[in-house]
């Protein structure tokens, strides 16, 4: 079995919940730093995490807030006719590059679109499917102490059938991430305590250690000394949609292909709405190659030894000028593919005056380091290649996710939630937990948190104890690196990109160098 297609049994293996031994999810890796109980979600969704709640404060209705309803409210109006204009500049797109290739709604097209009436439909709302602790991002505003994330999943929900059984929901490719402010605007909680980030990390932490389960869960994340206390309305930042805007199916002219639409809106509490924002690091390339004076630009701001060391850390904040309002993001991606979508051409690529050549990144590097800034994971022209693009929401969506995302999150709506097996969200993801509980823990305790992290496909030796012999390290499925015979293709960046003993990297393609761990070949 090719590399290529074993990845395509680990994909099918993580969407349809059949996890091999190899794969088995690891439940603990994601304690302290994420909800994940179905039953507790659904006791969450039903009571005041439910979206309509949350969005709607002043709706005092115990039925679910249709997505029909949701995109009517004043404050969300802005993100449906948003949507609407990506999916007519897509369709424009698509008619122009490829013509001959079908695009519509329905199986009969080659590029089937996403139908968009299903977010006015009455039977479609978005369910609340997991809730993800970001305060590793306080490096963004530290007043804020980082994010929490309430993440929903777009769901057909039908009528009970004749035998007075609920009908199976079904889970459309689309979710909306609410962004919170991990400390809002109140600065003492019900006992009279002051709200810290220290505080804040050691409510997440402890939570983590419970045994419980369902709406005893629930009822401890939302006491008085819980977690889930301490959001309100007043925490609320942005709105992020990911959904498939289009697939198309394997064909006589190409392989299967699906693009997802990334989009961000941030609220004006002012004007209580959320309004179309830049991307963090969403670098916009067609704008940036287009404009003499804006590449050399953005090549001095990213190359400045500061701001390189930020990049290398992976916290960089690229200035808004730079950046894009949407993206899409293609699955698959090869192993190889270093270049992704967002910054193709922007180095050794497309046309003969790419942004950075790679004479130009080996100088940045080497002044660095003879300014004494100590670069973790850059050490090459291939390492700032890598990074240039898993620093962008696009980029690390195509890296190690589960068909375009990284959250897919829990279907607590199935007949036996408590039984689900479905993995709820990506290698990527579970392999980042470690750092993040690191950042938490070391808030806790008031230390300086080390907010870095490691390239999207290969997490941070921090974690290697608890990560070691995983798929998401150096495991079984596991992205690795084979160095050529040269020098030259020893490439310092990716060096320690190894395998656990018993596997190897292997690759596809004469000049690939990126593969993943399987069993040795006999």
């Amino acid at each position: 079995m090719s590399p290529a297609l074993r990845y395509l049994v680990i994909l099918f293996a993580l969407t349809c919940g059949a996890w091999p031994a190899w794969a088995a999810p690891e439940a603990a890796l994601e304690r302290g730093t994420a909800i994940t109980d179905p039953l507790a979600l659904r006791e969450l969704d039903q009571g005041r995490f439910g979206i309509g709640r949350m969005l709607w404060p002043e709706r005092s209705a115990d039925i679910p807030l249709g997505s029909g309803q949701l995109f009517a409210l004043a404050s969300t109006r802005p993100v449906r006719l948003a949507i609407d204009g990506e999916f007519d500049r897509y369709i424009a797109r698509h008619k122009a590059s490829l013509p001959n290739e079908s695009i519509g709604v329905g199986e009969g097209f080659g590029f089937q679109l996403f139908d968009r009436s299903l977010l006015d439909a009455g039977d479609t709302r978005f369910v609340l499917a997991g809730i993800v602790n970001r305060m590793d991002r306080a490096y963004v505003d530290e007043a804020s102490c980082g994010e929490i994330r309430l993440i929903y999943r777009l769901t057909r929900t039908a009528a009970p059938g004749a035998d007075g059984k609920a009908a199976l929901a079904s889970r459309l490719p689309m979710t909306l991430n609410l962004v919170l402010k991990a400390r809002g605007g109140v600065p003492i909680d019900r006992g009279g305590k002051s709200i810290t980030c220290s505080e804040i990390a050691k409510r997440w932490l402890a939570a983590g250690e419970l045994s419980l389960t369902g709406r005893a869960l629930a009822a401890k994340l939302l006491g008085e000394d819980g977690p889930l206390d301490l959001l309100g309305l007043e925490n609320i930042d942005r709105i992020e949609t990911n959904l498939q805007i289009a697939h198309a199916p394997k064909s006589t002219v190409r392989d299967f292909r699906t693009d997802y639409l990334l989009k961000v809106f941030r609220y004006d509490a002012q004007a209580r709405e959320f309004r179309e924002a830049p991307m963090e690091n969403q670098i916009d390339r067609d704008r940036i190659l287009a404009d003499d004076g804006l590449k050399r630009e953005f090549r001095a701001w990213l190359l400045n030894p500061e701001h390189l060391a930020a990049f290398d850390r992976g916290t960089v904040l690229i200035p808004e000028k730079f950046l894009a309002r949407r993206a899409i993001a293609a699955t698959p991606v090869g192993f190889d593919n270093s270049v992704l979508q967002p910054a193709f051409g922007l180095m050794n690529g497309e046309g003969e005056n790419p942004l950075f050549g790679e004479g130009d990144v080996v100088a940045a590097l080497k002044k660095a380091t003879a300014d004494g800034i100590k670069l973790q994971n850059i050490r090459s022209a291939g390492g700032f290649e890598r990074r240039l693009n898993d620093v962008t929401c696009s980029g690390c969506h195509q890296t190690r996710g589960i068909g375009g995302f990284h959250f897919p999150g829990v279907d607590w709506m199935t007949p036996n939630p408590s039984n689900s097996t479905v993995v709820p969200a990506s290698p990527h993801f579970f392999g980042d937990q470690p750092r993040r509980r690191d950042i938490l823990a070391a808030t806790r305790d008031g230390r300086s948190p080390d907010y870095s992290r490691g390239f999207a496909s290969r997490p941070q030796l921090r974690g290697a104890r608890e990560l070691a012999g995983t798929e998401y390290s150096d495991g079984w499925g596991a992205h690795c690196y084979a160095p050529g015979n040269s020098a030259a293709s020893n490439d310092a960046s990716f060096r320690a990109w190894t395998c656990a003993a018993g596997l190897a990297c292997q690759i596809t393609g004469k000049t690939a160098r990126m593969g993943m761990c399987f069993v040795k070949s006999r």
